[in-house]
This record gives C-alpha cells, sequence and structure tokens, in this order.
C-alpha cells in the first residue's frame, strides 16, 4: 500500500481511538467562518471609490465582467459567494489592490 493510504488509515485509527479516551490526547480546535457579508450599490461603488479604481479594472481585478459592476452599482443584482469575499477584503483593507497587483496601472509614455 502507499505510505499516503497508511499515514490515512493511521490518522483515523488514532483519531477514533481518542475518541473513545475519557481524557483526550489529540488536540482539538473550532473553526468558525464569518457569514458571506451582503453589499448594496453604495457600499460596492464606496469600496470600488476607495480603491481608486474604475469601473473596467475594478472588474477585471475581481474577475468580473464590467457589466456585472454595473448591476452591482445599479442595484439591479447583487455579488455573491466569492466575489462578496473579495469586496470584504477590499473593505477590511484598502491597501489590498496594491498589494496583490491584479490589476496594475502604469502611466502612459508621453506622445512625441
Amino acid at each position: 500500500m502507499s505510505t499516503v493510504y497508511d499515514s490515512i488509515i493511521s490518522g483515523l485509527t488514532e483519531s477514533i481511538t481518542d475518541s473513545q479516551l475519557q481524557k483526550k490526547r489529540l488536540k482539538r480546535r473550532l473553526v468558525s467562518i464569518i457569514p458571506v457579508k451582503q453589499y448594496d450599490a453604495l457600499q460596492i461603488r464606496a469600496i470600488r471609490r476607495q480603491t481608486g479604481l474604475s469601473q473596467k479594472l475594478f472588474a477585471d481585478y475581481l474577475g468580473v465582467s464590467v457589466k456585472t459592476v454595473e448591476a452591482w452599482e445599479a442595484g439591479t443584482n447583487r455579488p455573491s459567494g466569492s466575489a462578496s469575499r473579495l469586496l470584504h477584503m477590499m473593505e477590511l483593507d484598502s491597501a489590498l489592490t496594491e498589494r496583490f497587483p491584479f490589476v496594475t496601472i502604469s502611466a502612459a509614455a508621453p506622445e512625441p
């Protein structure tokens, strides 16, 4: 058998044995996940403006279409899932787009 299989079986066996003991030996941790935040049109526009990105660049950064950002900011649609998580991260850290530059903005060269 493979070492991965043996490791999995060993871990499961150890876990089962520990669950049957009065005094637990294995470490346990509680994992809590903050629910996905819901954003309205004004909040989305404020986050985008805080980043200093146009709708086009904001859309590119989030990996969505410009039409999607327009619909969010118009209140027609709302972001969900990973887009809401990214918006929440951007809201908490205004420098996120600078620290993780998926979109780069450079100055245009002057015309001759």
